[in-house]
């Protein structure tokens, strides 16, 4: 993302977004803003603060799907919360704190990620070779002539280089007297037998049998703490504690061999990474580039008619006014500043103005993009541009049952003018009534899918109209199912 000019971003934005240009360009300039901030002089890089921004539009018009889009873009630590699902302190509810908390586990998690891929390679020839301790158990070792015992005791003929299931044979006085006369030949076919292991593990051939292999679990009793509101962090604490208090306890567990490989490479990457120094560069990057998206603002925006519906309201705008501001939080991995931290808000704004939020949180959210509603081409290009489209989801669904679907263009506009009727008539929810639509016109050739195999469905104007006609003759039923 750091390497991504705002025409880029924009660029990137619009492969799964349709229109909207002016919000994808505010978003893509805000982000870059991040990029050239990096590069000052620190002294005036701590004075430069993020230019938070409000997004206002419809429901259904890309604010949240911006958002989506943005978070896998980015590099940056990024969580999309919802205003509604916060009180403020004294209600029953999560404190507004609680949204810089999970960015920071997000952030450990990012970086761990990192960091455990900068490891990897080492990580796992350290577990090839557990790997090979639990295929080849320890004892006394054998002669080239016999199998070896392995794999939770199936036995293997290594001697041409094919794991053959050979009956087991046991061992007599000879056999024992030989082996522990003979360590210096017989030392050499147990590498001899190791290698040959090695090789077919590496050559796939012992992925799909079992092995029986210790893992840890966490240890001591699972604890739940009924926290005060405003202390939900408690909870979490409390269970570190006893997690270090009571010693991880091992069982034993029979899995596949790649379940196995995969496990003891997790184990090892984490005996490799350094998870102090995880932590400090987590802290690091969520304070300089952390990006918060508030949905939903609007919901909690307190107009004159509606003072009185929610007493809450103004008291979760003032509690959201200090993080937005710049605070310290504190976290299990320590204090947290949001001074950086950008924040981008969004909502639909129907029944209220962003001038109804109090006027210390406006001014902490200088800039406004205003999405517009989305009519019949854009509908139209919602269905063919985007490289998710719907169009293509269908068709890839129902392929999986040997059913291919072809629309035509007259079928697509005759979706999309209908889409642009429906939202006119009823609720307009933008592009979510596409999804209601397909799904009424495919329904039954979705139940019929799997007897209907090979196939071929053309679904033209006339297909369209033959499936929708109940529901356009019926308003009523129209508003019940679309």
């Amino acid at each position: 993302m750091s390497n991504l000019t705002p025409r880029e971003i924009v660029s990137e934005l619009d492969k799964y977004i349709v229109g909207q240009n002016a919000a994808k360009r505010m978003v893509a300039v805000a982000m870059r803003n991040r990029w050239r901030r990096q590069q000052l002089d620190p002294a005036l890089r701590d004075e430069i603060a993020p230019k938070n921004i409000i997004m206002m539009g419809p429901t259904g018009v890309g604010k949240t799907e911006i958002a989506r889009r943005l978070a896998k873009l980015s590099a940056s630590p990024f969580i999309k919360v919802e205003a509604t699902k916060f009180t403020e302190v004294g209600y029953v509810g999560r404190d507004v704190e609680s949204m810089v908390r999970d960015l920071m586990e997000i952030g450990i998690a990012l970086v761990r990620a990192e960091e455990n891929e900068k490891v990897r390679v080492k990580a796992e020839a350290r577990a090839e070779e557990r790997l090979l301790d639990l295929l080849l158990p320890g004892g006394a070792p054998q002669p080239a002539s016999h199998p070896a015992q392995g794999l939770g005791g199936l036995t293997f003929d290594l001697s041409g280089g094919q794991a053959i299931p050979q009956p087991p044979s046991q061992p007599n006085a000879s056999d024992t007297s030989h082996a522990t006369h003979t360590t210096g030949p017989a030392s050499d076919s147990r590498s001899s037998t190791r290698e040959k292991l090695r090789t077919l593990w590496r050559g796939g051939n012992l992925d799909d049998r079992e092995v029986d292999m210790e893992v840890e679990e966490s240890g001591g009793p699972q604890v739940g703490v009924l926290s005060m509101p405003g202390l939900e962090d408690v909870g979490s604490q409390v269970r570190d504690m006893f997690s270090k208090v009571f010693p991880s306890r091992h069982k034993r567990r029979r899995m596949k061999v790649r379940d196995a490989f995969n496990q003891l490479v997790q184990e090892e990457a984490d005996r490799l990474i350094d998870h102090d120094r995880v932590a400090d560069l987590a802290r690091e990057r969520v304070e300089q580039t952390g990006i918060i998206f508030i949905d939903e603002i609007d919901k909690i925006a307190s107009g004159t008619t509606q003072k009185s519906s929610d007493v809450s309201r103004e008291g979760v705008q003032r509690d959201l006014l200090p993080i937005v501001e710049g605070s310290v939080v504190n976290t299990k991995y320590g204090m947290v500043r949001t001074d950086h931290v950008l924040f981008i808000a969004a909502g639909a704004f129907h029944f209220s103005k962003p001038s109804d939020l109090i006027p210390e949180l406006q001014g902490r959210f200088p800039l406004r993009a205003e999405l517009s509603a989305l009519g019949h081409d854009d509908f139209l290009r919602i269905l063919t541009e985007p490289r998710n489209a719907l169009t293509r989801q269908y068709t890839a669904l129902l392929e999986t049952e040997g059913v291919h679907i072809d629309f035509t263009d007259d079928a697509l506009r005759e979706i999309a003018a209908f889409a642009e009727e429906t939202n006119a008539q009823t609720e307009n929810i933008g592009a979510r009534r596409l999804y209601t639509i397909l799904e009424k016109i495919l329904a039954d050739l979705s139940f019929e899918a799997p007897d209907r195999s090979g196939d071929r469905v053309t679904v033209d104007s006339d297909y369209v109209r033959a499936h929708l006609a109940d529901v356009r003759a019926n308003k009523d039923l129209s508003r019940y199912i679309l």
